[in-house]
């Protein structure tokens, strides 16, 4: 099976991230099996900056994705996004990819679940 999550909110202010995360993250654990997909679009797209620092005890969405990703998961983030908000030629958190709406539009058709946050 696969399971897309796309994720439209910025990575602090509201908890949507965070929550789409902790989804991925208990998918990866309960069903192995699962491949789990991640798109950022929007404000989301800087969920990918690396080197976020969070006051102790916060969580921290880079740590998320890094795990996600550590054991299989495939994030991307939109172009378009990213470039509207000045972060396209910018390193990203490794495992990252700049992505465009066609993949977006592949991986929505070819999924099993599309969920959004």
């Amino acid at each position: 099976m696969k399971i897309l999550i796309i994720i439209n909110d910025a990575p602090y202010g509201t908890e949507k991230a965070y929550n789409a995360l902790r989804m991925a993250m208990m998918a990866q654990k309960e069903h192995p099996d699962v491949e789990v997909r991640i798109f950022l679009m929007a404000d989301a797209v800087t969920c990918a900056i690396p080197n976020q620092n969070t006051p102790q005890g916060y969580y921290n969405i880079e740590r998320m994705l890094r795990s996600v990703i550590s054991k299989g998961g495939l994030v991307k983030a939109c172009g378009t996004c990213s470039e509207a908000r000045g972060i396209k030629g910018l390193a990203l958190i490794e495992g990252v990819e700049i992505s465009t709406m066609s993949q977006l539009t592949n991986w929505s058709v070819d999924s099993d679940k599309v969920i959004s946050f």
